[in-house]
Formats: C-alpha cells, sequence, structure tokens
C-alpha cells in the first residue's frame, strides 16, 4: 500500500441522473445493488462528491476537462440548458481532455454510451483523445419520442459513423457491455481507459424483462439494478484476465436524480437542475486493489474535476500548464492516507452562468437567499445558521467575489477574466434526418 503502482488501467463509470440515495451502499432500500456494495466494501466510498453541474452537458464538459463549465464555454445549450441534437456548439478542439492525457501516456482509450459534449465532428469524442466510440451523441430523450417528435432519430454511433437509428433501448445496455468486454479483453496488455457512460437512469426508462421483473420500484429500479449487473460483468472480466488488482474503476452519476421519476436524492435536499446538495453532489465509489484500502469513506468534499489531474499524474501524464484547470490531485484522499485533506477551499455551485452557492469546508452559502449551512451536521439543509454566523457568511461571500472575477456570474453581471470559448462551427447539422421510409424498429420512444 505504500508504493502506488504504475500505470493503472481505468474503468470510469458514469451514470445519467442516479441519485445520491439511489444505491445501497448509500442508503437505498428500495433497490438491489449487491455488485456496487461490494465495490464500496472493497474499496473508498466519498460522502461529499460533487459534480460541476446539476445537467449533463456542463456536468460531462467539466469531468471531461477538469475544469468549471463556464471556464470551457460548455455552460449551457443554445436553447436549453443542455446540448440538443444539431446546435453549433461543443466540447472546443482547443480542450485538452482526461482521455487525450492517458492516450498520450501510452492508453487505450474507449468512451461507450453517452458523449453530449456536442455532435457535429468537431467535437465528438474521437477528437479529444478517444480511439473509439460506440454510443449516443446526447441524452436517449433525444430521438424521436411522443413528447419531441420533432427530434431527429436518436443515432447510434461508432467511432463518427451512425450505425443505427433509433436502437431498441432496451438492448442497447447489453450490447454496451458486449463492447466492454470487447474493448478489455483486446486491451489486456496494455494499460487502458474505458469510459462508460450510462444512458440509465434518464428517461425513457426501458431495461429487459429480467430487471422489470425483480424490481421493487417499477421501471427505475429495474434500469438500477441493471447497472449494477453491468458492475458485476466488469468485476468478472476483470478477475477473468486477471487485471482486477492493478484497474481503477470509479463509479459516479452526472448530477442528482428526478424523484418524479423514481429517483431518490436522500438524505439531501434538492434534485437535478437545482444547487441544492440533491441537485450536484452523487455517490462515487473508487476500487483498487492494489492501493485502495478496503472499507474505507471519506467526507472530504471533492469534484469529478479531480478526476484530470489525478488520473494524468497516477498514469505518467502531462497536466496542461498553459491554462487553468480546475480540478486537484486527490490521490491521497483516494488511497486513504491519513491526516489527507481536502485540496480545495473552496467549491463553487453553478447553475448555467449564476453562481448561486459556495462552500468551503462544511459550511455552505446560498448567495441569494443568503441562508447558510452547516452541512456535517446538516446534510438535508434544513436550518439555516446566517445569523448565529455572520463571519462565515463574509468569508463565503469573500471566496464568491474571488470566483465572480475569476468565472463570471450573470446574477451579479460579472464577465470573468479567465474563460475560454467553446467550439463554434457554421451550418450545423443533425447526425441523422427523418426517414418516412426507414425500417426503424422503433419507431417512437415512450
Amino acid at each position: 500500500m505504500n508504493q502506488t503502482p504504475p500505470k493503472p488501467n481505468v474503468i470510469l463509470v458514469n451514470c445519467d441522473d442516479l441519485g445520491y440515495g439511489d444505491i445501497g451502499c448509500y442508503g437505498s432500500k428500495h433497490h438491489a445493488t449487491p455488485a456496487l456494495d461490494r465495490m464500496a466494501a472493497e474499496g473508498v466510498r466519498f460522502t461529499d462528491f460533487y459534480m460541476a453541474a446539476p445537467v449533463c452537458s456542463p456536468s460531462r464538459a467539466a469531468m471531461m476537462t477538469g475544469c468549471y463549465p463556464l471556464r470551457v464555454g460548455l455552460e449551457t445549450g443554445c436553447e436549453i440548458i443542455v446540448l440538443r441534437p444539431g446546435e453549433p456548439i461543443g466540447l472546443s478542439g482547443d480542450e485538452t481532455t482526461v482521455a487525450s492525457i492517458l492516450k498520450d501516456a501510452g492508453y487505450a482509450t474507449e468512451i461507450i454510451g453517452k458523449w453530449h459534449c456536442g455532435d457535429q465532428p468537431e467535437f465528438l469524442p474521437t477528437r479529444h483523445g478517444f480511439d473509439s466510440w460506440y454510443g449516443i451523441p446526447y441524452s436517449n430523450d433525444m430521438g424521436i419520442t411522443k413528447s419531441h417528435s420533432h427530434f431527429p432519430p436518436l443515432p447510434l454511433v461508432r467511432d463518427e459513423e451512425v450505425i443505427q437509428e433509433q436502437p431498441d433501448q432496451a438492448a442497447l445496455t447489453e450490447r454496451y457491455m458486449e463492447e466492454a468486454v470487447r474493448f478489455i479483453r483486446l486491451n489486456q496488455d496494455n494499460p487502458f481507459f474505458l469510459y462508460l457512460a450510462h444512458m440509465y437512469v434518464h428517461v425513457p426508462l426501458y431495461a429487459p424483462e429480467r430487471f422489470l421483473e425483480q424490481s421493487r420500484n417499477g421501471k427505475y429500479g429495474a434500469a438500477v439494478e441493471h447497472v449494477d449487473f453491468c458492475m458485476a460483468v466488469l468485476f468478472d472480466e476483470l478477475e477473468r484476465l486477471g487485471l482486477d488488482d492493478n484497474t481503477l474503476v470509479i463509479f459516479t452519476s452526472d448530477n442528482g436524480g428526478a424523484p418524479q421519476h423514481g429517483a431518490s436524492n436522500a438524505p439531501l435536499r434538492g434534485q437535478k437542475g437545482t444547487t441544492w446538495e440533491g441537485g450536484m453532489r452523487v455517490p462515487c465509489v473508487m476500487r483498487w486493489p492494489a492501493a485502495i484500502p478496503a472499507g474505507a469513506e471519506n467526507s472530504e468534499p471533492i469534484t469529478s474535476m479531480d478526476f484530470l489531474p489525478t488520473l494524468a499524474r497516477l498514469a505518467g501524464g502531462a497536466v496542461p500548464d498553459d491554462r487553468i484547470i480546475d480540478g486537484k490531485d486527490i490521490q491521497p484522499l483516494m488511497l486513504d492516507e491519513a491526516d489527507a485533506i481536502s485540496p480545495h477551499d473552496a467549491i463553487f455551485y453553478y447553475r448555467v452562468d449564476e453562481l448561486q452557492a459556495v462552500r468551503s469546508g462544511n459550511w455552505k452559502l446560498h448567495l441569494t437567499s443568503g441562508e447558510l449551512y452547516d452541512l456535517a451536521a446538516d446534510i438535508g439543509e434544513t436550518t439555516d445558521l446566517a445569523a448565529q454566523n455572520p463571519e462565515i457568511v463574509e468569508s463565503l461571500r469573500q471566496r464568491a467575489d474571488a470566483c465572480r472575477r475569476d468565472l463570471g456570474d450573470s446574477l451579479t453581471d460579472a464577465t470573468g477574466e479567465n474563460r475560454r470559448p467553446c467550439g463554434r462551427v457554421e451550418n450545423p447539422q443533425p447526425l441523422t434526418t427523418q426517414d418516412t421510409n426507414h425500417p426503424y424498429i422503433v419507431a417512437m420512444y415512450d
């Protein structure tokens, strides 16, 4: 445990809209998640892990680049707060991603599943450090659905070619797992980085019959338990190939859950789309038998932006020094080193371009309402302590002012001094167009 093994394989599993309280090791009584519970028992469970945004496009851009969404210009889509099919913006080719760093360090890299950082050729994952891609470019409701019949057909893409339109979503995750096993086997003799970005548990919810039959929480529970099954498949394959010991597996979610669809963010307040804890604090479990002590738990505040510098250093790669990177190296916390503390002086909660809250230590200040919460004693943000702690409020406001100067804030008309532009193209085109003569296996999703 004293010496970190060189160049671990890395598997990053990112769910879509999975809530803080949706898996057993975070308190769920509604979903059976034995593989994830075992993963936590054999690794480290982070209780105070944050995504950089409460919705998917900015969250994923931040995780890939190690930067706040405003830093890389992807805090919102053009029409709504996430990217839609055929939009002219996406992740700039000037940005460095965790995949590009690991690729340069000799890793084979693949993304399986949802990208959502732009669907124009310039923005695809194969232009951002991934050797290959098998998945969908955005959320699984952005095909032809009853509520979005104007959308083009949902594309399933291999690398940069659409290979199917309107795929059967009940079968899609099984296809993802076949691809994941194939990738691991092909690269078992070299270091690899696999980014598995599930469509689950975003709506519409489709799951195989087996999981529907065993679920205690309808379609949502079936999707969660299918995710857990996928983790069991990954661990089984790693064990079979003798790769288990030196493979770092990370499991998390892109933002908080949506209770109206069956999710639970308990005991947190709020949900997807909000800057209450339930919008941005999500599960994060890491397992690496060669280096992470079993059964560890950590309550230091960390973020998905920390993946880039941490994985870069584990892989022997170079973190860019020509630009601001907001993520920090969290190896001491990941490896459960004694007295390790969060490298973040503060964590900032943005919704689009609005700075709505700031956390430092255990204190969180909501900037518009002025409410102050002690998250160590009051995880559900129920008791406002601002009146009793004016000096803490002032300290957090000063941190917020510094953040506004750096990144901007539309609520105070601050423009930000250190923002970089997103990528932009002229005359964008969607990857697919509807054809009434095409034999779609699913003509319209729920």
